[in-house]
């Protein structure tokens, strides 16, 4: 499962939410997974009117005009995004086909308490990230809760960016 934005943007635009589905779509697909994105809100499929629930409807023209081959829908309910009953009984016609393993929040406070919850409940306080992305150099985010095998994970994931980055630029030599 991966979360965004759980440590920089407080309260993103919709072009910063775009620009951040985009670019963990891209790191997903570095670790071998297909991304499935869903766009989370506390309104379903345009049930409200809110500004975060209008930056999320905002933020998936904007992803799709981007990238178009990117599985995404939204906004939804955190259940629709984990359930394609749930989200097909909302909205049958969802491009989203079964669960979403991106999950984009409208807030900072949103995607912290999601991920700490899951890490928590559900990854046993095991987890990778957060993953910094968009930055000119390979540089991750440490919290005072990491464990050391996460320290460990995150060093292995800078040098792995740091290889790619330095490849990247012999390439263009």
């Amino acid at each position: 499962m991966f979360i965004c934005d759980t440590y920089v943007n407080f309260d993103p635009t919709a072009e910063q939410v775009a620009e951040m589905a985009v670019l963990a779509a891209e790191e997903i697909r570095r670790f071998g997974i297909t991304p499935k994105a869903a766009l989370l809100s506390h309104s379903s499929f345009g049930t409200s009117d809110q500004p975060t629930a209008v930056k999320m409807r905002q933020a998936l023209a904007l992803i799709q005009a981007r990238a178009p081959e990117l599985a995404i829908d939204g906004e939804m309910h955190g259940d629709a995004a984990l359930s394609d009953e749930v989200r097909r009984a909302a909205f049958p016609r969802s491009r989203l086909k079964g669960e979403a393993n991106l999950l984009l929040m409208p807030t900072v406070d949103a995607a912290n308490i999601a991920f700490n919850l899951l890490k928590t409940a559900a990854g046993d306080g095991i987890s990778l990230g957060p993953i910094l992305l968009g930055s000119a150099k390979p540089v991750h985010v440490l919290t005072p809760s990491a464990t050391v095998r996460r320290i460990v994970n995150m060093a292995a994931l800078t040098v792995v960016d740091a290889n790619a980055a330095r490849s990247r630029l012999q390439l263009s030599l």
